[in-house]
């Protein structure tokens, strides 16, 4: 088997160089264990903060994973189970049924999609909609870094949920206009074409009930100037922090409380009961075809590294993954 190790710590944007493959001796079965063969693998923005302190230097790293079952010593599990684990950035890893889960066979279903939009990606949106900022019909939500993985999830989890108006910032026109014609926001916008204030004022002339944050800073600080009195804000992550080039905290924080909004953040960790609501939800709508996980899959456990970095430059669209084998 193969590993990839951190090496290094990064200064600012990460670089190739701070990975290592490492080849790893077979590994051994205990009772009640099982041996997986990855198949695809995740990386998320929130291993860029990962690689500051929490993953230790040469060992293996943590993610999400799917892996199938190649031999087993655990009658949880039996040889061509798919089963949904944490221990990514390598080609196998032995698992028990305590720290992993088998995939549950849903027909018309892509099994990336449990890496997607009913995996920890489509879960974060969920959380962030419905149980931190109770996005309600009607009403207008905005949704910052909205061509990722979490973005596209929260556009198309907004859609079902009734919002009268979804409102997206990417990177690129290309990807503003991707959110438009293709996962149903009703407008988006590129972040670099001018203020985020203005363009989102634009968008949405009459306010914004909801904001979901992906991103910190100056998006923050734009969804606090137009949210509309007593908005909610769910703050799920601060991609624009991840490199120690911006401050998250925004300008115009005290606004918070002239205009009485409601700002909370949250972890998806604390929210694993909520699975069963996502998949009651969205498996439907997949199975129908109403719904698709977005998606930008990459080839190769030799191309994790390279995925990382690209998904880090903002070069995905959807959630990023690598297909192993």
């Amino acid at each position: 088997m193969t590993e990839i190790h951190l090496v290094g710590r990064p200064t600012g944007m990460p670089t190739a160089d701070l990975f290592a493959f490492v080849e790893h001796e077979p590994l051994e079965l205990r009772l009640g264990t099982a041996l997986v063969e990855n198949v695809l693998l995740s990386v998320d923005p929130y291993m860029r903060e990962c690689m500051d302190e929490e993953w230790d230097l040469h060992s293996p790293l943590e993610g999400r994973a799917l892996g199938r079952v190649v031999e087993s010593r655990t009658p949880d599990y039996s040889v061509g189970d798919i089963v949904f684990h944490r221990k990514s950035w390598r080609t196998h890893a032995v698992v028990s049924a305590a720290e992993s889960r088998r995939i549950e066979d849903l027909p018309d279903v892509p099994l990336s999609a449990h890496l997607g939009i009913l995996g920890g990606t489509g879960l974060s949106a969920y959380v962030g909609l419905v149980r931190v900022a109770k996005l309600q019909p009607g009403e207008t939500v905005f949704i910052s870094a909205a061509a990722g993985g979490v973005g596209t999830a929260a556009g198309r989890l907004a859609r079902l949920l009734g919002a009268g108006r979804v409102i997206g910032s990417t990177g690129t026109a290309a990807k503003a206009n991707h959110l438009v014609s293709n996962v149903g926001f009703d407008a988006a916008f590129s972040y670099r074409d001018g203020p985020i204030t203005e363009s989102l004022a634009k968008a949405a002339p009459d306010g914004i009930d909801v904001y979901l944050d992906n991103v910190g800073g100056d998006h923050l600080a734009a969804a606090i100037d137009v949210l509309k009195p007593r908005g909610r804000i769910a703050w799920c992550g601060a991609v624009s922090t991840y490199n120690h080039e911006a401050s998250a905290a925004p300008h115009n924080l005290y606004d918070i409380v002239e205009k009485q909004l409601r700002l909370e953040g949250f972890l998806v960790s604390s929210h694993r009961d909520a699975r069963p609501e996502l998949l009651e939800l969205l498996v439907p709508h997949l199975q129908a075809g109403r719904v698709v996980s977005d998606e930008t899959v990459v080839s190769g456990f030799d191309s994790m590294v390279e995925a990382f970095l690209a998904m880090l430059r903002g070069e995905n669209t959807g959630k990023m993954l690598v297909r192993v084998v």
